[in-house]
């Protein structure tokens, strides 16, 4: 961990208390992903940890406190989705690379902060705006990537000027945010765990080029 961090009273932590500080969200990360957001309280963190609840309100306010610090951490890594997309090519098997690749690496960060991010979107989707701007700053970091790569390929000539880029871009992400978020549910639909990707990447061509990609 880099940079100062600071107890709730605004103290300093030296690297003893920012190691202890981790070991808090990373027990509170572990046990969201097998308990109901709601159901984690601090003194069963406090003690996953081998610590007390009061060095536990030493860093945090309480658990919903610890939940953001873990989402602003998740949503700091997520910003480098949009490494999928920078110079990158739509153009004949280039651009059929391209796609799979962010499906690939879009499904696989889902995948890795589910626990988190079924938090994030249930406090999106009740109102909080703390959590609704995390969930936008993760998602417009592909967004904002698309809308600039259907931009170039319309100044090209290869994508209709009468499309409109950010819709374009904001159904696409919408899409893959839904669809990572239910990867577990597809196997109840006779959706095998192989067949998902190349299906999706195939979706997201024909989205940003309107043309089946060249394989």
């Amino acid at each position: 961990m880099t940079g100062q961090v600071r107890t709730v009273d605004g103290r300093v932590a030296g690297r003893r208390g920012q190691a202890t500080r981790q070991k808090l969200l990373d027990c509170l990360s572990e046990m969201l992903s097998s308990s109901p957001y709601r159901d984690v309280k601090v003194i069963d963190v406090a003690r996953k940890a081998g610590t007390s609840p009061a060095t536990f309100y030493q860093y945090f306010p309480d658990v919903e406190g610890a939940v953001l610090e873990i989402a602003e951490q998740m949503a700091a890594e997520g910003a480098a989705l949009t490494q999928l997309l920078e110079g990158r090519s739509w153009v004949g098997k280039a651009g059929w690379q391209t796609s799979q690749d962010l499906v690939e690496g879009f499904l696989d960060f889902w995948r890795k902060n589910d626990a988190i991010l079924r938090v994030v979107d249930l406090g999106a989707a009740e109102g909080d705006k703390r959590f609704y701007k995390i969930r936008m700053k993760i998602l417009n970091s592909v967004n904002n990537s698309l809308v600039e790569t259907v931009k170039e390929l319309q100044a090209k000539g290869r994508v209709d000027k009468d499309l409109s880029p950010p819709a374009i871009a904001g159904s696409l992400v919408a899409m893959l945010a839904a669809v990572a978020s239910h990867q577990k549910g597809f196997t109840s639909w006779g959706v095998k765990a192989a067949e998902l990707k190349p299906n999706l990447a195939l979706l997201v061509h024909l989205g940003i080029t309107g043309r089946k990609p060249t394989k």
